[in-house]
């Protein structure tokens, strides 16, 4: 696996200089707790409500608003339902933030929602997108997001 340049930066200053890999990385800074949380972005739930796919959490009130929203249609109520901004995944105090581990991320994330959704929803054809903003240093601006592509 390809890691991002400033993690490998980070890798390479353990083990006296000498670096060390990903996976010995997690097992030395890693924790159960955090794995637990990170699960809830990496393998998210999905189910079908009314006539959409949804992140399990989704909220039947604001689902409702952006129906009511001028010019809403199924894929545009979808695609801010579901979105995700990938920043929102780090600590609060998160110092090590940086553009190529977020697009990293995004791109990990895109491939596993991808996948899921295929899994779970064979009949449906959705479309997963990683947004990256033109301001690489705009850390909000990078979302991930799925629709469903047309009524099936």
């Amino acid at each position: 696996m390809e890691v991002p340049s400033s993690m490998k930066d980070e890798l390479s200053r353990w083990d006296n200089g000498s670096g060390i890999d990903l996976e010995t990385w997690v097992a030395c800074e890693g924790n159960f707790a955090l794995a637990v949380g990170y699960s809830s972005a990496f393998w998210p739930e999905f189910i079908k409500f009314e006539r959409y796919i949804l992140r399990r959490e989704f909220s039947e009130t604001a689902l409702r608003s952006f129906e009511s929203t001028p010019g809403a249609t199924r894929q545009s109520v979808e695609a801010v339902m579901n979105h995700l901004h990938v920043a929102d995944i780090q600590h609060a105090d998160c110092q090590d933030a940086s553009a190529d581990k977020i697009i990293f991320i995004g791109q990990k994330l895109k491939e596993i929602y991808q996948a899921k959704l295929s899994w779970l929803f064979p009949e449906k054809s959705c479309v997963v997108e990683f947004h990256e903003p033109e301001d690489k240093d705009d850390f909000q601006g990078y979302q991930l997001s799925f629709w469903q592509k047309f009524d099936q």
